[in-house]
């Protein structure tokens, strides 16, 4: 089944929902496009969120996606918390920052009960997840209002629990792809897969669509992807130096610099591997580290940092969000992008 089918869009692609870099603007600016745009909501208070679902529901036009993290918070490790600020110490201290009054952020909320209900009465077309997916109750109910529901796979055994626990269509994420991974059967990296070695394996086992996701940059990506049996291709680095997107300076002049070419996973922005382009953090204290707390806490000591440096008109201490293949970004209109990305769909 081609996603258009699916989802009611126009075009089987759909812009990857990336926090902190992006709000409804761009989501709305995909869907204009044909194509399914998708707002990141794990970082998002209620308000705001109840906020940008009054703007998508009034302003989409064509299918919108939510995204959300149905990850498991893990319980507070005192003891490796401790750790993590001793390693941070020394730039606390070249910054000029007190490390003792560190105070939790609003972090990465995993999806819940209270969430469903803030999201119910605008009845969004599609809703997709990270890190798994949600209880079945919670399933249940956004299907009875005729919605979709999407979530991301690393591996081959990701994807068939995906489709056993009422997942529509599974998002497959190569290793080539940029920000978190979106494993949650198992935290062995050697496990994960590269795009075009995941999507076969993928189309073949399941009987629901496969969307293509991972190092994917221009319409000779997005037509390879298709031959060899996605449904659907979903990107996001691409769509980064887009007037829409809300990517800062910083990160716009790393991605247009050479530093762009080395990316790599690590954990220390979050706890959670995610891929993002090399930097001071990453070189001097990963870029997997031992000591950083489980994702989502390794951010809340990280926060203070990444906001002391950026003053400085630096981004050593940032996330710097981006797949291995950024050849594609452009800075042009995410309407524009999305339809070069769709020339050679057949």
């Amino acid at each position: 089944m081609r996603l258009e089918n699916l989802l009611g869009t126009n075009l089987p692609l759909v812009q990857a929902p990336m926090a902190g870099v992006q709000n409804s603007a761009l989501a709305l600016a995909v869907c204009r496009a044909g194509g399914l745009g998708s707002l990141p909501c794990a970082m998002l208070s209620a308000e705001a969120l109840h906020n940008e679902l009054v703007v998508l529901s009034e302003q989409a036009e064509g299918p919108w996606n939510l995204n959300f993290f149905a990850h498991r918070n893990p319980p507070a490790d005192d003891a490796r918390e401790k750790q993590w600020r001793n390693a941070l110490a020394p730039y606390y201290t070249e910054l000029g920052l007190d490390i003792g009054a560190i105070q939790a952020g609003a972090g990465r909320r995993p999806f819940d009960p209270e969430t469903l209900e803030l999201i119910a009465p605008f009845r969004p077309p599609v809703v997709s997840f990270h890190f798994g997916l949600p209880e079945a109750a919670i399933i249940e109910r956004i299907k009875a209002w005729g919605g979709k529901v999407l979530s991301t796979a690393t591996t081959l055994a990701e994807g068939k629990w995906l489709q056993a626990h009422g997942a529509d269509a599974v998002i497959a994420q190569g290793l080539e792809a940029g920000g978190h991974r979106g494993q949650f059967l198992s935290t062995d990296l050697s496990l994960q897969m590269g795009t075009f070695a995941l999507l076969p394996q993928l189309v073949a086992a399941l009987d629901i669509p496969v969307i293509s996701a991972g190092g994917i940059a221009d319409a000779n990506g997005v037509a390879a992807a298709m031959a060899l049996g996605a449904a659907g291709v979903q990107m996001g680095t691409v769509y980064l130096l887009c007037p829409e997107a809300t990517t800062t300076e910083l990160h716009r002049a790393a991605l247009n610099s050479e530093a762009a070419q080395h990316t790599a996973l690590t954990n220390v922005f979050s706890g959670g591997p995610a891929r993002g382009i090399v930097n001071r953090a990453i070189r001097e204290l990963g870029p997997l580290s031992e000591l950083a707390p489980l994702f989502p806490l390794a951010g809340t000591a990280m926060a203070p940092l990444r906001a002391a440096n950026e003053k400085t008109g630096s981004g050593e201490f940032s996330p710097l969000w981006s797949g291995q293949n950024n050849s594609g970004c452009k800075a042009i209109s995410a309407f524009e992008l999305t339809r070069e990305l769709a020339a050679k769909i057949g």
